[in-house]
């Protein structure tokens, strides 16, 4: 048996224990790694096709509608058609009660051959000389007028005859008889509606952070909650120079003007909608998406893993070696879920989507303020 001497058992302990520390720090060291290679998430750069859209809601209207009213003040004392009923331009839909307007005309007739006979008395009287030049003029000035009167009174007699001004369908109840009728330039009684209901449109209202990307022609789909499995198309056929409210214009009140610009400012725009079964009606919401841009086979990543800052926008990149780095990005199209890049990366590179970083890659982007999608 081999004797050791004592300094050589201390140096050997040493050296066992000295092992056993740097192994266990190897371990340790290694375990962290991979704990911070498992915290780090990564999506790949790829390509794909892709869509832009415009989401807004608005409200389906017949192109062609009108409210049908009379020019004249009377109870309404036959309505002839009913809510749903066909209708074509000139077909008579109601009548009123002429019998004060009958007795108006038969008055003004009975002045019309009164103030006849009494010009024709004074023209022969005149023409031989016996009656004077102004004599003769005032009764041709009364015949005159009254013929003019009787004109008034047989036009008002005919508006008792209400008539459609266009071919389409009744929309909604039309008033009943007995209700009085009146006429007015500012709140008229309106007796029914009529609507061409196999042209219909959308009034949609547009963010005026939207409004730029939109254009006349683009094409959109939209749902309806009568039919939520099924989209219905349409084409934008028109987009308001001017925004809902009228805030540029300088006439309006401060009050007014302090308020509106508080609120988000909208645009209408105008859908041409295609409904050949007939199956939306008036007034029904739609929730419509606008097709603003298209791109084919383009180079994505998704939005949440873009950065910005006061250069630009940027991804963190992790390199094969386990490295990060910020790598600037040029943008083109946003989606619900992807942004195309431009330039800076290439298909295949590894974009990390956690924000984890190193505290290398941490204390380099210190100023940089990630988290979100571009300002």
């Amino acid at each position: 048996m081999i004797k050791i001497p004592g300094k050589a058992k201390i140096a050997i302990a040493v050296a066992l224990v000295a092992a056993c520390a740097f192994g266990g720090w190897k371990y340790y060291q290694s375990q962290q790694a991979a704990k911070a290679q498992k915290a780090i998430e990564t999506t790949a750069v790829m390509r794909m096709d892709m869509k832009s859209t415009v989401s807004a809601t608005g409200t389906i209207r017949p192109v062609d509608s009108v409210e049908v009213s009379s020019k004249i003040t009377a109870r309404i004392k036959e309505v002839l058609v009913k809510e749903n009923d066909t209708v074509k331009a000139g077909q008579t839909v109601a009548i009123l009660d002429g019998k004060d307007y009958e007795s108006k005309r038969d008055q003004a007739q009975f002045k019309v051959t009164n103030t006849k006979a009494k010009f024709d008395r004074v023209s022969y009287l005149y023409s031989i000389g016996a009656d004077t030049q102004e004599q003769y003029e005032d009764a041709a000035y009364n015949y005159d007028t009254a013929k003019s009167a009787l004109e008034e009174t047989e036009s008002d007699l005919a508006e008792t005859v209400i008539t459609a001004p266009m071919d389409g369908v009744v929309v909604g109840e039309p008033k009943t008889a007995g209700t009085m009728a009146t006429q007015g330039s500012d709140n008229p009684t309106v007796i029914m509606r009529i609507a061409d209901l196999s042209k219909k449109q959308i009034q949609a209202k547009v963010d005026e952070t939207d409004i730029g990307n939109v254009k006349v022609g683009q094409e959109a789909t939209f749902t309806v909650d009568a039919y939520t499995n099924k989209k219905f198309t349409a084409r934008v056929s028109k987009i308001s120079q001017t925004d809902t409210s009228n805030t540029w214009d300088t006439q309006s009140s401060s009050s007014s003007s302090s308020s509106s610009s508080a609120s988000v400012i909208y645009y209408y725009v105008t859908l041409d909608v295609d409904d050949p079964d007939n199956e939306l009606l008036p007034a029904m919401t739609a929730r419509v998406e606008i097709n603003t841009a298209n791109r084919d086979n383009v180079l994505a990543v998704p939005i949440s893993t873009l950065k910005t800052d006061s250069n630009g926008s940027y991804v963190i990149i992790r390199n094969p070696d386990g490295s990060q780095e910020n790598r600037y990005v040029d943008t083109g199209i946003y989606s619900d879920e992807y942004v195309e890049i431009l330039s800076g990366l290439e298909e295949g590179e590894e974009v990390v989507s956690t924000y984890t970083a190193t505290k290398k890659s941490s204390s380099s982007s210190k100023s940089d303020h990630p988290g979100g999608p571009p300002m």
